[in-house]
This record gives C-alpha cells, structure tokens and sequence, in this order.
C-alpha cells in the first residue's frame, strides 16, 4: 500500500507571497532543473515596468505602461491556467520620474478586491474577478506628494479592514484607507517616501506596522496611524532605500545602496526600538556589510545573506555584520545587479536579473548550486545596459512561477 501524501499549493496575492516574507511554502515542487530552459506554459504579451506580478484565485494581476500612442499605465488580470486576458483597465498617466519604464507597485489582492498604485501616485481598488473600479484616488493631487525621483514604488499593504500607503505627501507620509469604501482613516508623518513596502510584525504582544520612510525607521499601530516609536535613518546623499525591512524574532534589519546595514532589536516587552549595529563604507565602491539596492536580503539564524551594490552575494554575521563570505557567480557583478531570493524549505530559489532561476543552498560555509536554468530574456526598458535586465520579483503559486520583462509575461510549471 502506498499512502499519499497531500501536496499544498498556495497563491502568491500581493508583494513577497502571501505573508510579505519572502518564503515559499508549498509542497511538491522539482528539486533539480531537467534542462537548460524552463518550458514555459504560457507567454502574453504586455508592456514595461518594474511591478512583479501577484496571483489569487486563479488569476494573475499586473501593471504596466505605454507611451504610444499616449502615456497610459495598465493593469492586466490574466486567466491562471491560459494567460488569457479577463479584464484589463487603463487610464492616462505622464510620466514625471527617472527610469520610467514603468509601474513600480505590486498589486495587491484581499477579500475579492485588487488594489494597485501607480507610479505617479494612482490608486485604485477594482473588483478583482471583473475589473468594476470600486473606488480611486488621486494621491498627488489630494495629498501633494513630494514625488521620489523613480516615482511611487511600496506596494500597498492590507491590514484588517484597512489599507496603507506609502507616498510622501507634504503632510502625510503613510495613509490608510478604509478597504471597502476608499474613505481616508488616518494619515501620520511628515517624512518623505522610500520606495520600500512596509510590513507587520508582532511585538509586545500587538500588531505593529514597519515602515523605512525615507527619513526614519518608524513601527506604528496600524488601526490609527500612532506612532510607537521611530529610529532615525536619513539619506547620506538621496533617497535610494528599496529593500524591505526584514524581521527575524526580534531582530530588525536594513538595507540601503548608499548608507550601508542597520540592526535594529525590537525588545518583546514593549513598544521600543534600539539599535544594535550599523555599518556604512567610505565610498559607494568600498561597501561595508551589505548596501543592497533592489534585492531584499534573508536573515537566517546567526547569519545573513544578500546581494550588495555591485552584485556581489555576501553572507555576514546577525551580531556584528562582518563579512563570513562573499560570492560572484549567482548574479554577474555590475553596478546595481539584482537577485530577488525566495525561500524555500532548505533552498532559497533566486532569479537573477539575467533571467536565469537558481535552486540553491545557503550556509557559514559558502554558496552553493544546486540547478539553474533560464526563464525569461532581459530587456532594455527598464535598464538600457549590459543587454537589458529582469528586476521584476516573480511570483510562486500552485507550484508554478510566473515572471516579466519588458515585452512579455510568462507561467511555467515547477511541479514534480
């Protein structure tokens, strides 16, 4: 008799999987590549843009722009299985950001609704089964966003009946709005925006929201916009910082290109932060621990792991961020080359800007290779460089991946 095991499958509905952290955690999926290109299921084509796509219900969602023949950002819901549109809306959008390839955000999809941010500060919440617009704003001109240099980029985030944003405006940094009806709840800050998503976390025994600002590390309570403490973290020279902030227990951790590795604690006795270590290196060139620009990094135990400004892939030590070993074959190096990692069980599955996917292994001891093969080509929209890039975060669910450039969207099958 043989007995069955159940294999879990789960959707992939907003920024870094379904608890914002990065981990995949379904069940049987391939543990080796079985040829040097991933066959895929479906390709379709769409325009450029930075936002990753996001998958629920049987449907794929995801953004992005043209520019003839008039400026417009799109928001696309493909049919899982076959790729085919289901609804697609679009709406007039000029471009006033560097690298404009396109929309940033990821949408993100709760209870039925699909709520996406554009980069000029657009944001809607339509029926996620029919397109219907539900409600809208217009974030610049309601809240006077003092617009990053690359845009609107934090994917929003769904907290209880709310959801928040991240966008800068001259008197709010961070707005929550009622999810069902779009109606402003609260607004808190007067900092300017990063393009980092914020995230939740537990501490002292409430729901804290995690927010790197463009000034300032700040936890807040997420049903009022209180905020429960803040620890400053300015720009050495612009803001740059796009990495989420990443939690382990107690243990908080940053990144940004130019102002180098933060370590923050988040005592679990009360609503408090204290640093723990931070290191910057004297030039863009010469890095200390870890100034990753895009990729965000995976803090394991005693160690971390990431991707720095050049792309090099370290591993540093959680107490002190010095480095234990650094690696040049996962991603070629060159200025800003970007890895997005996934975990995986004991793997960490990476897609490199390349296009290639990397099922590999992570330790004190080194960097290891299991199997790697090739996705999706690189495309020069969102970086005229070195052949083109892939920087879009793809997104895992029901044991396929499903991944962008600049001239497609494709979903190829990782099940055993």
């Amino acid at each position: 008799m043989v007995a069955l095991l159940p294999v879990h499958a789960d959707d992939w509905p907003q920024w870094r999987g379904p608890n914002r952290d990065g981990v995949w955690r379904e069940s049987g999926v391939v543990d080796k590549f079985s040829s040097p290109q991933l066959p895929i299921k479906w390709r379709v084509a769409i325009g450029a843009g930075y936002s990753g796509p996001s998958v629920a219900a049987g449907r794929v969602y995801v953004t992005d722009r043209l520019t003839q023949p008039k400026q417009v950002e799109r928001i696309h819901c493909l049919d899982e299985q076959t790729g085919k549109t289901i609804w697609m809306q679009e709406y007039d959008c000029v471009y006033k950001v560097g690298y404009p390839a396109g929309p940033r955000a990821n949408v993100t999809v709760d209870s039925g609704r699909a709520y996406a941010l554009g980069a000029m500060g657009h944001f809607f919440c339509y029926d996620a089964a029919t397109g219907k617009i539900l409600w809208q704003h217009d974030l610049n001109d309601e809240y006077g966003i003092r617009m990053p240099i690359w845009g609107i980029s934090a994917s929003p985030l769904v907290e209880g009946s709310l959801v928040i944003v991240q966008i800068g405006g001259k008197e709010a940094c961070l707005v929550a709005f009622d999810k069902v009806t779009g109606k402003e709840v609260w607004k808190a800050l007067e900092d300017n925006a990063s393009y980092a998503a914020p995230i939740m976390v537990e501490q002292a025994g409430r729901r804290v929201m995690v927010c790197l600002t463009g000034d300032n590390v700040v936890g807040l309570n997420p049903s009022t916009g209180e905020v429960y403490w803040k620890h400053s973290f300015p720009p050495n020279k612009m803001v740059i910082t796009i990495s989420t902030p990443i939690v382990d227990r107690d243990r908080l951790f940053i990144t940004s290109f130019y102002d180098g590795s933060l370590m923050l604690r988040l005592p679990p006795d009360k609503l408090a932060v204290e640093q723990v270590w931070r290191r910057q290196g004297r030039s863009e060139r010469d890095t200390d621990a870890l100034h990753s620009i895009m990729a965000t990094p995976l803090l394991k135990g005693a160690y971390l792991y990431g991707i720095d400004s050049y792309g090099e892939l370290r591993c540093l030590l959680a107490e002190n961020g010095d480095r234990v070993w650094e690696d040049k074959t996962a991603t070629p190096p060159a200025r800003w080359s970007n890895i997005h990692m996934v975990e995986h069980g004991e793997n960490v599955w990476m897609f490199n800007e390349r296009g290639e996917l990397l099922i590999t292994r992570l330790s004190p001891q080194g960097f290891t290779e299991v199997s790697r093969t090739k996705l999706i080509e690189p495309t020069k929209d969102q970086l005229n460089q070195r052949g083109g890039v892939c920087w879009s975060h793809p997104a895992f669910a029901n044991r396929t991946i499903f991944a962008r450039n600049d001239v497609e969207i494709v979903a190829a099958s990782l099940a055993k």
